[in-house]
């Protein structure tokens, strides 16, 4: 494929090397003459593993070469790839000053050209930036009659591996306007063994974000677990090195997926309980200490949503924390209740393997002491629950629950707190708690 790649900095360089290598005809675009010329000469202008051997090389076979003329290298080439950077400003906000210039560039070299073309944003940009920004600039330049074929690619190259990563990525993930675009985009890591997604363009940008912001948690965390242990006298490097062995539940996809807040006997419990020792051990720990914070945000998010749609009368499906068992113990999904309570409302609640009759010791404690009256709106009939509520709101994951858009009546709403996979026939009566 012939490819116009703009911005020579880190990303781009090794992108245009590496393409290159792969048989695309490539035109590095940058407006700066330094980076031009250093690629015109066979070097490499980032200090990066193998980049230098292979512009060098792309430049002997002739699939490489570089311009500051925007209008040439899109001429010359059938689809862009915009690799500018885009930092931060003072205040924190991104600056895509650049990125919309160059695709205001390319734009009204599009409509030059007279030819269809592709563009596709490698940049890291923020969610909704592609449909709010990046698409109208690019067709507002291009103009009315040029047929331009736009999508998001986020990069995964790691500084120092960026050549390595390229070619053994943890995934590809391209989004379009179309899924012909996508597909499109894909196809110039054709060769490259890996997961491919091709999705929505808002999709690809928020993936960017939701890895690095991942990166970073981990990083905090296994500091802050370090620096108990350090405190504490206890081996950190040894307590990770047996963390990381659990695949099912610690390295693996489990407790990552959006949804409501977590609860039960021991999450709250023990998060609680380290978040204390680290105030006894005089230490400062800033994630740890935000985590049931942030879990009563989520708690407050779900009231104040099914307190906005102007409902009394609220039937709700799960009240333990998690399908399949009974215990009601710092049960966010409780804590909502009490809260809708709170408000006068008028409530019915279904849950098969809770049952007011069995509860004893400490889980009929707690549920006593929040919900005193908790025998008059439990109720042991699916039917019944299901016809009570205006809102219809779903808390745990029992697979029962799977009937219930088809069961509701036209004038319901169901608010869902664990994604249920049935409901879009039920369109705008239907929200979730995060999606």
């Amino acid at each position: 494929m012939k490819i116009s790649l703009f911005g020579l900095g880190y990303v781009g360089a090794v992108t245009a090397a590496c393409l290159s290598r792969d048989g695309h005809h490539v035109v590095g675009v940058d407006n700066q003459q330094i980076k031009v010329d250093i690629i015109n000469n066979g070097k490499s202008p980032v200090v990066e593993d193998g980049v230098d051997a292979l512009i060098e090389a792309g430049l002997a076979n002739g699939r490489l070469r570089a311009t500051t003329d925007v209008v040439e290298a899109i001429e010359a080439t059938d689809m862009s790839l915009v690799c500018v950077g885009t930092p931060s400003r003072k205040n924190g906000s991104l600056d895509t000053d650049i990125v919309e210039r160059v695709c205001q560039e390319i734009g009204e070299a599009v409509a030059r050209k007279g030819r269809p073309h592709t563009v596709v944003i490698r940049s890291t940009i923020l969610p909704g930036t592609m449909r709010k920004v990046i698409i109208p600039a690019l067709r507002k330049a291009a103009g009315e009659g040029a047929e331009l074929h736009i999508g998001n690619n986020p990069e995964f190259l790691r500084e120092a591996s960026a050549v390595y990563d390229y070619d053994n990525p943890p995934k590809i993930v391209v989004g379009g306007e179309d899924k012909e675009t996508a597909a499109r985009i894909a196809s110039i890591y054709d060769g490259i063994e890996a997961p491919r997604f091709l999705t929505t363009v808002d999709v690809a940008e928020l993936v960017k974000y939701a890895d690095n912001a991942w990166h970073a948690v981990k990083v905090a965390f296994g500091n802050e677990i370090g620096n108990i242990g350090k405190a504490a006298g206890v081996d950190s490097h040894e307590v990770m090195k047996i963390f990381c062995k659990d695949e099912k539940l610690n390295i693996s996809p489990r407790y990552l997926m959006p949804g409501f807040a977590f609860g039960g006997s021991c999450l709250p419990k023990d998060v609680r309980a380290l978040s204390y020792k680290g105030r006894e051990l005089d230490l400062e720990l800033p994630l740890l200490n935000s985590l049931l914070r942030s879990n009563d945000e989520q708690v407050a998010r779900a009231f104040s949503e099914i307190m906005a749609y102007g409902k009394r009368k609220i039937s709700i499906f799960g009240i333990s924390f998690k399908s399949g068992t009974d215990d009601l113990r710092e049960s966010p999904l409780v804590t909502l209740v009490e809260r809708l309570l709170g408000k006068g409302m008028d409530i019915l609640i279904y849950d098969r393997f809770v049952n007011f009759a069995r509860l004893y010791g400490a889980n009929r404690d707690h549920i006593l002491n929040v919900i005193p009256h908790i025998s008059c709106i439990l109720v042991d009939d699916f039917d019944r629950v299901a016809s009570h509520g205006d809102v219809v709101i779903v808390g745990n994951s029992d697979p029962e629950f799977e009937i219930l858009p088809a069961r509701m009546r036209r004038d319901q709403k169901l608010y869902d707190l664990v994604r249920l996979k049935n409901v879009d026939e039920l369109e705008e009566r239907y929200e979730g708690v995060n999606w």
